[in-house]
């Protein structure tokens, strides 16, 4: 992947049929982890620890901060968390790809200064199988 603007990576949620675009994320952070399963004993060559291949929990999650694109996107993202939801978003990075899954949200704060814009932070976090498509 090539050096490329931090803000063309773009949130999106499902809604109807499609995903639609609903924020402008000012900051944000997409990280994937993987848990991992000891299976060491005392038999383990060396001591040296070992791992249970092809096991343990995997997740992704991702937090930003940013400005709602418009009361639309403000009013799905708010009643998708009060309803504590589980719902498909989608977020692309351009030139590298799109990671595609079912989120919840886990955070939602609204912050706004007498003489700035409403801003937002949000956390998701993946609750079932999460897809990534490499871009073409």
């Amino acid at each position: 992947m090539v050096a490329q603007k931090g803000k063309d990576l773009l949130l999106k949620i499902q809604h109807e049929a499609a995903f639609l675009t609903v924020a402008g994320l000012r900051t944000k952070r997409l990280a994937f982890n993987s848990q991992t399963v000891d299976v060491t004993d005392a038999d383990s060559a060396g001591r040296w620890r070992e791992l249970l291949a092809g096991s343990g929990v995997q997740r992704a999650s991702l937090s930003g901060a940013g400005i709602f694109k418009d009361a639309q996107s403000d009013g799905l993202i708010r009643t998708r968390f009060f309803a504590g939801e589980l719902v498909p978003w989608q977020v692309v990075v351009p030139g590298f790809g799109a990671v595609e899954g079912p989120f919840q949200i886990t955070a939602l704060e609204y912050t706004g200064a007498h003489d700035g814009e409403l801003t937002f932070e949000i956390a998701l976090e993946s609750a079932g199988v999460v897809s990534f498509t490499v871009a073409p």
